[in-house]
């Protein structure tokens, strides 16, 4: 395979990826938790202590697909996964919360795409890193001041979340050493 299309198979893969996120976010939220508020989200321990909604797991993965969106199909790819996802998004939520559901993800991949793009000439470790950690403390503010008005369950959003970014991390950094081993640019 050369260069240029393992690029697009790996770069059309994260796009897949990420737009699965949003609805696989949805899904957990209302089936998969340790426990399950009645007429609300499930939840899952995130640290000792401290829950949140199942979703923030994919969320905080869409974060760091997105990136490696950008980083195989470049940056009008990216800016145009951003749009479909929120429409998305806005499509699947839940209809109480569509408005805090598309405004969270808009701003927050937006606030991702505006990190990562300079960073990503330093190094692609440190870009996803930054860019991810902000994506998600812009997601779980909107969210949470536009669903409940309150951001009482801030930490759990955010440390959940972050688990899947730094879970990420490792093999963004092998993919970044396979990258220059092989010679594959960014696009």
């Amino acid at each position: 395979m050369t260069i240029d299309r393992q690029r697009l198979v790996e770069g059309f893969a994260c796009l897949i990826a990420f737009g699965a996120c949003i609805p696989a976010a949805n899904w957990m939220i209302g089936n998969l938790g340790t426990f399950c508020v009645p007429d609300g989200p499930c939840v899952i321990p995130v640290a000792p202590g401290m829950v949140a909604p199942s979703g923030v797991l994919m969320i905080g993965l869409a974060l760091v697909l997105r990136d490696l969106v950008q980083r195989r199909l470049g940056a009008k790819f990216a800016l145009a996964a951003i749009a479909v996802g929120t429409v998305i998004s806005a499509a699947i939520a839940p209809p109480a919360l569509v408005a805090a559901s598309a405004a969270a993800f808009l701003l927050s991949e937006l606030a991702d795409f505006a990190i990562y793009t300079p960073l990503q000439r330093r190094g692609l470790v440190l870009a996803v890193f930054a860019s991810s950690a902000t994506g998600l403390v812009v997601d779980s503010i909107v969210f949470l001041q536009l669903a409940f008005g309150s951001l009482d369950y801030l930490g759990g959003q955010i440390v959940g979340k972050a688990w899947m970014v730094l879970l990420a991390l490792p093999l963004i950094h092998l993919l970044r050493r396979r990258d220059e081993r092989i010679g594959l640019q960014p696009a």
